[in-house]
Parts: C-alpha cells; structure tokens; sequence
C-alpha cells in the first residue's frame, strides 16, 4: 500500500493533520482572549444567565435554549447521512475512481490510495458527529439547570452558584459545537484531496485563514466587542 502512495499524497494528508490540530490547540488553548468569539461569547452566556434570574417568567430562555439543540440536531442528523453515504461509497470504489478521473486536473490514484481519502472524510465526519451529540449532552444538561434555577428571592450564593454552572455547561455545548462546525469546514477541504494533493494543501491553507479571520477578526466579534459585557457587570 505504501508504495502506491506517492510522498506528495502523503505530505498532503501530515499538511492537513497538522494545521488542523495546530489551529484547534491555538483557537481552544492559547487564543482565548478579548479578541476571540468564543471567549466574547462566554462573557454573554455569563450576562444571559444573570439577567434570568431576574426574570420571573423564563420560558423565553427555554426557547432559545431549545433553538439552540435543533441547530445542533440538525448538524448531527446531516452528519449521519453524509458518514451513511459515505460508507457506501466505499462499496463502489471502482465505479467513483473511474468518475473522478474524468474530472480536470484530477490525478490518476490507485485504489488504496483512494479508499485512504474516503477513510479521512470519514474520520472526519465522525469526529463531527460526536462533537455534536456531546453538545447536544451538555444543552440537555443546560435544561435541567435552567428548570431547578433558584427564585429571585433566593439566597444571592445560590444565584452565582446557578451562573457559573449554567455559564460553564454553556461554554462547553458552545465549545463543542464550534468543533463539530470546524471539522466540517475541514471536511471540505479533505474532498479537495481526491482531485490533487498540492490543492488539498492550498485548500487547507485557506480553511485555516478563513477560520482564524471569523475567530479573531471577523465583523461579528467586533460588533459583539463594541458592547461586550464583562463578567461581574451588570
């Protein structure tokens, strides 16, 4: 099998394993800051739940809370349909290679090598899937938070209590789900592979720009920082 794999194939896929797992430790790990949607938006989460126990009526936050797990379902049931069409996929290994070598540009490949592509996408979509259902887990375990939410009246240590749970279980469906949306844009570029190796590197190579632009640069973080609450302020 090795020796049907060219070093440029091979390259590709170390290229697209590395920038994937070096944008994900740094967006996760070493870029959390002012300038990071997500860290911008764990300060909301943290407002969002402050202002509900204010509130005597809260199934308005049940609501957004249940928009939010049909976003998620809806990613985790396509998740399921592209790794199913996959799987088949893999069935008619043949037939695809003969189509694909029609396409322009695309490079001949060898049967092993082209069931090693379908098995990256595959992984890929995998990994996606479990991102989601663990959002899905951890907004199911927001609900019950958000149902057992103490009174108004209530003792104040019971209300921060209530936030720095309800805020840290939210941090963590948001995590989740920006990781299942992330693989996704990365499954795109893996589908670039079956074409040629030096596009799948360029392609991954852009992923990582867009993605480091709509993470810390983007029109949407700085709207959000404009006006953006911080933690303890009401």
């Amino acid at each position: 099998m090795l020796l049907k794999i060219t070093w440029a194939d091979w390259f590709a896929l170390v290229w697209f394993i590395a920038s994937w797992a070096a944008y994900a430790y740094y967006a996760d790990n070493l870029g959390h800051g002012p300038r990071n949607l997500t860290a911008v938006l764990n300060q909301y989460r943290w407002r969002w739940f402050r202002q509900m126990l204010k509130r005597e009526n809260r199934v308005t936050d049940s609501s957004l809370i249940g928009n939010l797990v049909n976003s998620v379902s809806f990613f985790a049931s396509t998740t399921i349909f592209i790794i199913a069409g996959l799987i088949t996929v893999f069935g008619y290994s043949e037939r695809a290679i003969e189509i694909t070598a029609d396409l322009p540009f695309a490079k001949q490949t060898s049967r092993e090598l082209w069931e090693l592509k379908l098995l990256l996408l595959l992984t890929v979509f995998i990994y996606a899937f479990f991102k989601f259902t663990y959002a899905l887990r951890h907004f199911n375990i927001l609900t019950i938070l958000v149902g057992g939410a103490p009174e108004g009246g209530e003792d104040p240590g019971r209300h921060d209590d209530f936030v720095a749970r309800a805020s840290r279980i939210s941090e963590f469906a948001g995590e989740d789900f920006t990781r299942g949306v992330r693989a996704y844009y990365f499954g795109l570029a893996a589908l670039t592979w079956f074409v040629h190796p030096v596009l799948f590197v360029l392609v991954t190579v852009f992923v990582v720009l867009v993605l480091y632009r709509r993470d810390f640069h983007s029109p949407t973080l700085r709207a959000l920082q404009d006006s953006g609450p911080e933690p303890g302020k009401d």
